[in-house]
Formats: C-alpha cells, sequence, structure tokens
C-alpha cells in the first residue's frame, strides 16, 4: 500500500490513526482530508505539516464535486473513512448536520471510491448503531440487527447500509469497522472522560448524568486504531469487525476513578438530569477480529486511564487551546 486518504484526520481518532501509520508505515503517503469543524483540531497532528509524506486538505466530504476531484486524482490505494458528526448531545439539538456529514458524506466518498477505482474502502462506525443492552444480555456481535436510538446512531446505521449496498450491488472491496467508548490523547473534552479529566483537573464539577448507572465498553484509542489498520490491510471484502476493550464499566465508576487518579475529592459530582432516550448499556464481541485479523486489546482501562489523566495534566496548553477556542485560529 503506497497511499490511501484519511478523512477526518484532525478529530480525536483520526489523528492517532494517521500518528500510527506514519510511525508503522514511513513510506506511506498519507492525505487527510478535514472539514475543521469544532471537532477538528490542527494541534492534534502538531509537528507533521512539513512532512514530504504527509498532505492537509480543508474540505467538507459532502462537497461532492471537491470529493471526487480530489479522489480521481489522488490515485489512493484506500480510503479510511474517520469523518463524523459523534456527539448524541449535539444530534438531539439538530439531527441535520449529522445527516449531512454522516450520510450525504459517506455516499459521496463511495461515489468517488466507485467512480476512481480506489482498491479499499474502510468505514470506521460505532457500537452505538446496535442500539442498547439489558444487564444480562451478551454483547452485541457482528449480526446484532441494527437498532439505533439516537439521530447520531440512526446516521452512523444509515452510513453502514450505504457501505454494505455498495458492496453487494457494486462489488466495492468495503470494510465496515465498529467500536466501543473510545478514551485516549487529543480526545474533545466534551466526551465523558476528556471532560470530566479537564474538569477535575481545574475543579470544575463533573455532570453526571442520572444515576450514572450506565455502562459502557471502553476501548484505549491506539488499540482501536491498531484494529482499524488490521481491518484495512487483511480485512475480508465486505466484512464487519467490531473492536472492543472487554472493560465494562458504570459510569460512575469511572467518574471516580478519574477523581482518585486527580486526587480530587467525589464532591465535585454532580447529578444532572439524565439524556434523553439514554442507552443503558453497550458491550461488544470482538472475537471475529481477534480470529480473523489476528488483533488484540493489549491496553488495560487501568492502565489506559492512568495514562489520559497523564496526557491530559502534561498537555495544559492543548486544553487551554481548545477550551478557549484559540485552536480554531491556527
Amino acid at each position: 500500500m503506497r497511499r490511501i486518504l484519511v478523512t477526518g484526520g484532525c478529530g480525536f481518532i483520526g489523528a492517532n490513526f494517521v500518528r500510527l501509520e506514519r510511525e508503522a508505515y514511513p513510506d506511506l503517503e498519507i492525505t487527510n482530508l478535514d472539514a475543521l469543524t469544532y471537532a477538528g483540531n490542527p494541534d492534534n497532528l502538531a509537528g507533521l505539516e512539513s512532512e514530504p509524506r504527509y498532505r492537509f486538505v480543508r474540505g467538507d466530504v459532502a462537497d461532492q464535486a471537491m470529493v471526487m476531484k480530489l479522489v480521481a486524482e489522488g490515485d489512493f490505494d484506500a480510503i479510511v473513512h474517520f469523518a463524523a458528526e459523534s456527539h448524541v448531545d449535539r444530534s438531539i439539538d439538530d439531527a441535520a448536520p449529522f445527516l449531512r456529514t454522516n450520510v450525504v458524506g459517506t455516499q459521496c466518498l463511495l461515489d468517488a471510491a466507485r467512480a476512481a477505482g480506489t482498491p479499499r474502502y474502510v468505514q470506521v462506525s460505532t457500537d452505538e448503531v446496535y442500539g442498547t443492552l439489558q444487564p444480562d444480555d451478551p454483547p452485541f456481535s457482528e449480526a446484532t440487527p441494527l437498532a439505533p436510538n439516537s439521530p447520531y446512531a440512526a446516521s452512523k446505521a444509515g452510513a453502514d447500509l450505504l457501505v454494505r449496498a455498495a458492496h453487494h450491488t457494486h462489488g466495492m472491496n468495503t470494510v465496515i469497522t465498529r467500536c466501543s467508548n473510545n478514551y485516549g490523547p487529543y480526545q474533545f473534552p466534551e466526551k465523558l472522560i476528556p471532560l470530566f479529566v479537564t474538569n477535575a483537573l481545574a475543579d470544575i464539577p463533573l455532570p453526571v448524568y442520572g444515576d450514572g448507572r450506565q455502562v459502557r465498553d471502553w476501548i484505549h484509542v491506539a488499540d482501536h486504531c491498531r484494529g482499524v489498520d488490521a481491518a484495512l490491510r487483511r480485512g475480508r471484502p465486505g466484512a464487519i469487525y467490531n473492536f472492543g476493550g472487554r472493560s465494562e464499566r458504570y459510569n460512575i465508576d469511572v467518574t471516580r476513578a478519574v477523581l482518585k487518579l486527580t486526587g480530587k475529592p467525589e464532591s465535585l459530582i454532580r447529578h444532572v438530569t439524565d439524556r434523553p432516550g439514554h442507552d443503558r448499556r453497550y458491550a461488544v464481541d470482538c472475537s471475529k477480529a481477534e480470529a480473523e485479523l489476528g488483533w488484540h486489546a493489549t491496553t488495560t482501562f487501568e492502565d489506559g486511564l492512568a495514562a489520559t489523566v497523564d496526557w491530559y495534566r502534561s498537555h495544559a496548553r492543548w486544553v487551554e487551546r481548545v477550551r478557549s477556542g484559540a485552536y480554531r485560529h491556527a
């Protein structure tokens, strides 16, 4: 593989993936297409700007003419599609941007890839397309029916179905990956762990939805990115792969762990009105990825969370630029 297009490479997971690919495959040429919305932060890839095998293109994945031209001229061996609106609360307030980016943008990329004959297309999705689990239910498998419960999850499910259709109708070489909750460096502080870590470090209350007994399976972003890389290089055409950390935790327990690692009191916890339609539990069975791709999560939640807290503590300038909005005017 000589040349790939990564969409959303300035976002949290995309940036970690770009960094992983640059380190693992020094000869690989990477083009990063990112619209630099609020969650796209150029600081996440600081230091790569001058590298000859890295190119940044600012653009919207739903801009069909631009995407068609970029893919036609790029001679890419693969497209890895991370770009997405991903915050559930924002989708509840206004679903329109999620439909444009997640659904229309995915179809624009598929059309461009098919027209250009791009050999490989990887769709990075989420376990939220499966809906919710009861306490005693087995984890989601790749065969679990889609049952999204938020506008965000519905938009990602729609995108996944478009990718499936592209494979079955047009014979495109596509792979879909679905991951559980990610955490780690460079995550925008609106999601639970980075919000609570940065709030705790600043002695700001931590807003816990409802009783905090929602269960999530946590995967360190480095493990997830290695999974996407494995799917890109070894995944079967048309296949779906789940990636999880086998680390189910109650949100309230994660909150307490953050406070302990930051040395802050539990009096900072504030229980707030729960999110409408809040899914109670997510967990994924990642045995298919383990068996077919030889992938395994290697970071325990305890080690990963401690390293994440240390990262945010030692990157106060990054946090300040995000909180102030200065990163958007770089």
